[in-house]
C-alpha cells in the first residue's frame, strides 16, 4: 500500500483550494486529491450562473494539475481507517495517508419518487445534461425556490424556455429574504414569464407519452422536463462509519481537524464553532469553500490558521438583479430593512438580541468588509436596528 504525505478525498474547490495551499508551503511533496467525479476541479458557481449566460466553458477550470497536484478521478472512497491512516475505496485499493482532509461536500436531497426522471442539480455533467435538454426541451419544471432553483429557473428563462417553479414555501427565498422581499421576487419572476407556483409540493412525477406530469397539492403540471434543486445535506458517512464526531457535519476545531489526529475537514461536510457568532455553522458557498480548504492546506503542512471567526459571504444574480451576503441570514430572526430603492437596493439587517448575525446587501457592490466590521462590533456592543439606518451606503469606496 502506498502512503500519501498529503491525501484529499474529494475533488472539489475545498480540495483544490487545500492542496495549492500545501503546494505554496510544501514545494516537493506529493500531493493527491481523490474524486467522485471523472472532471478535475472545476468552479462551481457558474454551473447555475455564467455559463447560461454564455460564459466559456474553459473559464471554469481550475487547473489544480498545474500545480504538481496528483488526481485520481472518478473513485469513491468508502472506508476511512484512522487507526491504520488508510483508506478504502469501492474497488477494494487501499491508500495510506500522513495527513487527510476529507472534502466530500455535500449529496443532493431527493423525493422520495421520480427516480432518474428528476435531474437534481448539482454538478458539471448535470449542466451538460440540462444544457442539451435546452437545445430540444420547450417546458421545464423547477422543484424548489431556494438559491440554485431560483437560479437554475432564471438560466432556462434566459435561454428562451417555458419555466414553472414549484416550492412549499409562500416565496422564492422564503427562508432567507424577508417577507415583503420574497414576494417582490415571486412578481418579479412571473414579469420575466417564470410561473410561479407558491404553496405547492410535488406529490407524484408520472410519464405521459415522451412527456411528464407532475402531481402537486393543486395541480396537474405537464412539462418536458423536472429539474431538483431543494438543497444538499453534508455528505458525512464516510466520517460516520469511521467514529469521527458529527454535528451538522464534521465537528472540527478551530483549526479545522476532526476528532481524529492527523484527519482535517473543510468545505461543504464541515462544521465549526463560530467564535463571531457563537453558534455552531456549516457553510455552504464558493467563498468559504476556497477559504476553508486553504486553511486546512496550511495547517495539514503545520501552521495553526485559525478559522473560527472567518464570516464568509455569497452572492447570487437573479436576472438584472442580484446580491452579496455575509453571516447567516435567517428569516425567522429580527429583520431591519434598510432600503434606497424600495426592494431595488438597499441593506437588510439581520439581529438576535442587538447582535447583527447577517447583512443582505441587496443591489449594493463593494460593501462585504464593512458588513463583517458591523457583525463583529455588534457583538461587543448591541445596537437598536433603527441606528443602523445609513450605515452602508450604496456603494463601498
Amino acid at each position: 500500500m502506498k502512503v500519501y504525505p498529503y491525501l484529499i478525498i474529494g475533488g472539489g474547490m475545498t480540495g483544490d483550494a487545500a492542496a495549492k495551499a500545501i503546494r505554496e508551503l510544501d514545494k516537493t511533496a506529493e500531493i493527491t486529491i481523490i474524486g467522485a467525479e471523472q472532471h478535475p476541479p472545476y468552479k462551481r458557481p457558474p454551473l447555475s450562473k455564467g455559463l447560461w449566460k454564455d460564459a466559456a466553458l474553459d473559464s471554469i477550470w481550475l487547473k489544480t494539475k498545474d500545480k504538481d497536484i496528483n488526481l485520481i478521478l472518478g473513485t469513491r472512497i468508502s472506508t476511512l481507517d484512522t487507526i491504520h491512516k488508510q483508506v478504502i475505496d469501492e474497488q477494494g485499493n487501499r491508500y495510506g495517508y500522513n495527513k487527510l482532509l476529507i472534502a466530500t461536500g455535500g449529496t443532493v436531497r431527493k423525493l422520495p419518487f421520480g427516480g432518474d426522471a428528476i435531474l437534481y442539480y448539482r454538478y458539471l455533467d448535470d449542466y451538460f445534461t440540462l444544457s442539451k435538454d435546452a437545445e430540444d426541451k420547450q417546458h421545464f419544471t423547477v422543484l424548489g425556490g431556494g438559491f440554485i432553483g431560483s437560479e437554475i429557473a432564471a438560466g432556462l428563462r434566459m435561454r428562451g424556455k417555458d419555466v414553472s417553479m414549484v416550492f412549499p414555501e409562500a416565496g422564492i427565498g422564503a427562508l432567507v429574504y424577508p417577507y415583503g422581499l420574497s414576494q417582490f421576487i415571486n412578481e418579479y419572476y412571473r414579469e420575466k414569464g417564470i410561473q410561479v407556483m407558491t404553496g405547492e409540493s410535488a406529490k407524484e412525477l408520472l410519464q405521459d407519452q415522451k412527456r411528464w406530469r407532475l402531481i402537486t397539492d393543486h395541480y396537474n403540471l405537464l412539462t418536458d422536463r423536472v429539474v431538483g434543486g431543494i438543497g444538499i445535506k453534508p455528505d458525512v458517512e464516510l466520517a460516520e462509519k469511521a467514529g469521527l464526531k458529527i454535528d451538522k457535519g464534521i465537528l472540527v476545531n478551530e483549526t479545522l481537524q476532526t476528532s481524529a489526529n492527523d484527519v482535517y475537514a473543510a468545505g461543504d461536510v464541515a462544521s465549526i464553532y463560530n467564535t463571531v457568532l457563537n453558534r455552531q455553522l456549516r457553510y455552504e458557498h464558493e467563498d468559504n469553500a476556497i477559504k476553508m480548504g486553504t486553511a486546512a492546506g496550511k495547517n495539514m503542512v503545520g501552521l495553526a490558521t485559525r478559522y473560527d471567526t472567518n464570516l464568509p459571504y455569497f452572492y447570487s444574480d437573479l436576472f438584472e438583479l442580484g446580491y452579496e451576503a455575509v453571516g447567516t441570514l435567517d428569516s425567522r430572526l429580527e429583520i431591519f430593512e434598510d432600503w434606497q430603492e424600495k426592494y431595488k437596493k438597499g441593506v437588510i439587517y439581520y439581529l438576535n438580541a442587538g447582535k447583527v448575525q447577517g447583512v443582505l446587501l441587496w443591489n449594493v457592490w463593494g460593501q462585504v468588509k464593512a458588513a463583517r466590521e458591523i457583525i463583529r462590533e455588534t457583538q461587543e456592543k448591541t445596537v437598536n436596528p433603527s441606528d443602523l439606518s445609513g450605515r452602508l451606503p450604496a456603494e463601498g469606496s
